[in-house]
């Protein structure tokens, strides 16, 4: 029996994180950004997402995940610059949806995830519309406006 592997090809420095935040942070708003990963495979996209996010929000200690929309394995922890970050996997995580925490719960804030193959011009559309803070579409709505994927 052949056994396929899959190889993780890790992020080069130039790789931008695809991120956009609304610039106040606020728990009145529906969404607190969105991010447009390249692929799903959590392993590879979430040390650069991390990396961002603790320069904006302060150090991050948990992501919390649909387990259905990310690549196995699904680990329980990550270190990311030598800090360690748990992972929670849950099926009842929303579709296109993380949340992530810092300082062990005092801050939390929600992100949209455009998934990977979207269109370039679907996902700018709807990174700016989830980084909005006046715009209150949820979830669903903003990746229906994605468009068609591909």
């Amino acid at each position: 029996m052949t056994r396929a592997t899959k190889t993780r090809t890790p992020r080069t420095p130039d790789d931008a994180v695809r991120l956009r935040m609304d610039p106040v942070s606020s728990r009145a708003t529906a969404l607190d950004g969105a991010w447009w990963p390249r692929t799903t495979d959590a392993v590879v996209e979430l040390p650069a997402l991390v990396t961002a996010l603790a320069s904006l929000r302060g150090e991050i200690t948990h992501v919390l995940l649909s387990s259905a929309e990310w690549d196995e394995p699904h680990p329980r922890r990550i270190t990311v610059g030598g800090r360690g970050v748990r992972l929670g996997w849950f099926t009842s995580q929303p579709a296109g949806l993380i949340t992530v925490m810092t300082d062990f719960g005092r801050d939390r804030f929600d992100l949209l995830v455009v998934p990977p193959d979207a269109s370039p011009a679907g996902a700018e559309t709807v990174l700016a519309a989830a980084a909005d803070g006046a715009d209150n579409r949820r979830t669903p709505e903003l990746l229906a406006a994605v468009g068609p994927i591909g």
